[in-house]
C-alpha cells in the first residue's frame, strides 16, 4: 500500500502516539517491535498489521523492510538500536527516520551519506521535537544574519513530564557531561556548564547547556561553526551540578545506571492525554556574527510528545509523496525554515 510504512518501536510512549495518530495523515503504519506481547494488543485494539522483529534477526528485519518504502524508528536508546536499522535500510533501500535526540548518533548517521544517495534513500534522524522546532529557528536566523558566526538554542517545557524512554535514554548518559560546537569542532563540557535567565517571548525562564541535537544538527544545516544548547531548568540544579565532577565516574557505573532504570520504570510510562494537553513548548534561538550584530526568534509549540507524533508522520507523509533529498539530510534543510508552522499550535512570539 502507498500510504504505509513500518513504525519500529511501535509500543514505546512515543510509538504508540504516533499509531494513533497516523490515521489523521491518511497513514498506515504497520507496527513493529522485539515482542508479540508488546505489540499485538495495540495492533487489534487499533486494527493496524503487525510484525515481531528483533534487530538482531538481521533477515527478518529486512524482510520486514522490503515491504515498505519508509522505516520510523522509535526504538532507543539510539546508540544501542542504530547501527542495526541503518544498515538494514541501506541493504533494502528503505528511508530512514528516527526520533533520535543523541548528538553522538546523527554524527554516526552523518557517515552514511555517500552510500544512502548510492541506495537513493534518504536519512533523516531527529524528526521529533529533536530537532524539528530548533532545526527551522536555526535556518531561520542564519537566512537573516547569513554571516553569523554563532548560535545559541533554547527549549523548555511548560507543564511537560517525560516518558520512561526519554528518561531511560538519559540515565543511560548520566555522567558523561555535555558538549558545544566551537571553531566547527565538537567539544565536550560539564553537563550545565553555562546558564542564563533567558525571556523566551512569553515568560522569563532559566536554562542551562546541554548536549542537544543540534550540535550536530544545526551545523549540518547553518555551517555556523559555534553552537551552544541550552533547557529549561530549575536555577538549584544548576548548582548541584557544579559539582559533578566529583561524582561522574560512580554515576557512570552500570550498578548506579541500573538503579536509576529500575526507579524509572515503576512510574507512569509518560504523561497523560490531560498532562499533555495542559503542557506546551517553547524554543528559543540567537545568532551573532563578527560585527556584534544579533538576531533572535522565538516560538510557542505543541509539548515535545504531541509535537514528535505530528512531525514525525508529516515527514513520512511527504516522503510517500516523492518529496524528499536522498542522502543525509536534517528537516529544515529539506523542508525549510516554515515546516514548524505546518504543525498544529505553533506560532511565533518574536
Amino acid at each position: 500500500m502507498q500510504n504505509q510504512f513500518l513504525l519500529y518501536g511501535a509500543n514505546g510512549y512515543t510509538g504508540q502516539l504516533i499509531a494513533k495518530l497516523a490515521a489523521k495523515y491518511n497513514l498506515q503504519p504497520i507496527l513493529a517491535g522485539r515482542t508479540e506481547e508488546a505489540i499485538k494488543p495495540m495492533a487489534e485494539e487499533l486494527q493496524l498489521p503487525y510484525v515481531v522483529i528483533d534487530l538482531n534477526d538481521t533477515e527478518k528485519l529486512e524482510t520486514a523492510l522490503q515491504q515498505v518504502k519508509v522505516v520510523l524508528h522509535c526504538a532507543g536508546p539510539f546508540s544501542q538500536t542504530v547501527k542495526q536499522m541503518i544498515t538494514a535500510c541501506l541493504k533494502t533501500g528503505v528511508h530512514y527516520l528516527d526520533i533520535n535526540g543523541d548528538v553522538s548518533v546523527f554524527e554516526y548517521l552523518k557517515t552514511f551519506d555517500t552510500k544512502a544517495k548510492e541506495k537513493n534513500i534518504m536519512v533523516m534522524p531527529g524528526v521529533g521535537f529533536d530537532v524539528v522546532p530548533t532545526d527551522c529557528i536555526a535556518l531561520q536566523l542564519k537566512n537573516k544574519l547569513p554571516n553569523a558566526t554563532h548560535l545559541k538554542l533554547a527549549f523548555a517545557s511548560v507543564n511537560g513530564g517525560l516518558s520512561h524512554g526519554t528518561a531511560i535514554t538519559m540515565a543511560s548518559k548520566i555522567g558523561e557531561g555535555g558538549c558545544v560546537r566551537e571553531n566547527g569542532m565538537i567539544k565536550r563540557t560539564p553537563l550545565g556548564h553555562k546558564g542564563m535567565w533567558l525571556n523566551f517571548g512569553e515568560q522569563k525562564l532559566f536554562v542551562m547547556t546541554i548536549p542537544w541535537g543540534d550540535i550536530s544538527t544545526a551545523y549540518f544545516t547553518t555551517g555556523i561553526l559555534n553552537i551552544e544548547t541550552y533547557t529549561g531548568i530549575k536555577p538549584k540544579i544548576v548548582n548541584i551540578l557544579k559539582f559533578q565532577w566529583a561524582f561522574n565516574w560512580l554515576l557512570r557505573t552500570r550498578f548506579i545506571r541500573n538503579i536509576i532504570k529500575k526507579k524509572i520504570k515503576a512510574k507512569p510510562t509518560g504523561p497523560s492525554d490531560e498532562q499533555r494537553l495542559k503542557s506546551k513548548s517553547l524554543v528559543w534561538g540567537e545568532v551573532t556574527n563578527l560585527a556584534g550584530e544579533k538576531v533572535t526568534a522565538s516560538l510557542s509549540c505543541l509539548d515535545g510528545y504531541s509535537l514528535t507524533a505530528h512531525s514525525s508522520l508529516l515527514i513520512v507523509q511527504k516522503i510517500l509523496m516523492g518529496n524528499f533529498k536522498i542522502g543525509y539530510q536534517t528537516p529544515a534543510l529539506v523542508y525549510g525554515e516554515n515546516l514548524i508552522f505546518e504543525l498544529p499550535k505553533t506560532h511565533k512570539l518574536s
